[in-house]
């Protein structure tokens, strides 16, 4: 196991470096109206308890292994700083180690909008560079309705966002998301998901 040590000075969001390629924009959103609706004076101690986990790479680089949506909202509500929590330093690496390491440890995740494994280049090399996938925020949304629970899996709400995208279409999703999401309520009971993390199971005849 890998001492998690607390890097206590602020690192500017517009350094970090994403190791996935999509977040979901509807969910960025929410993050950044629930980052405006916090007390001011309670915002820096969220900060403080929402160290974003990186890995130090190549050049001493840091790249984000998750919150990558906080990463977003925060940036895109104007915020320029966040502290940042090192899980692992892997800057002796060359850049093609480094990918084939935090790969097979389940540390990135090169899908493209359409669920496409895709090669590490075309990873963004900023926060504000990661584009949309509507799945994934339909599958966030999923889980918070109770459609599945919470689970330990890396990427388990991009595997739910897999799930839905080859049962629905990209523009039901975009169209109208409340509608979506009573359609992915369903097909999240069906036998059909059962191999996803976090199934609760078929709802009972």
């Amino acid at each position: 196991m890998t001492t998690r040590e607390p890097l206590l000075k602020p690192v500017p969001i517009a350094e970090l470096r994403p190791t996935q390629i999509t977040v979901g924009f509807k969910e960025v959103e929410e993050k950044r109206k629930r980052w405006r609706e916090h007390d001011p004076d309670k915002k820096a101690a969220f900060l403080g308890s929402h160290m974003i986990p990186v890995l130090l790479g190549p050049k001493k680089r840091h790249y984000v292994i998750d919150h990558h949506h906080l990463a977003r909202a925060l940036q895109d509500e104007g915020e320029e700083n966040i502290l940042v929590n090192v899980v692992a330093d892997l800057h002796a690496l060359d850049k093609d180690a480094f990918w084939t390491v935090i790969d097979l440890k389940s540390w990135s995740h090169p899908y493209n909008a359409e669920g496409v494994r895709v090669g590490y280049s075309e990873v963004p090399k900023k926060i504000a560079d990661l584009v949309d996938d509507p799945f994934r925020s339909l599958a966030g949304e999923l889980r918070r309705a109770g459609g599945f629970a919470k689970d330990t899996t890396p990427f388990s709400e991009f595997l739910w966002a897999d799930f839905l995208r080859r049962r629905m279409k990209r523009k039901a999703v975009e169209n109208d998301f409340s509608s979506a999401l009573e359609e992915a309520l369903g097909l999240a009971k069906s036998m059909d998901a059962g191999y996803l993390p976090g199934w609760c199971g078929p709802v009972e005849g």
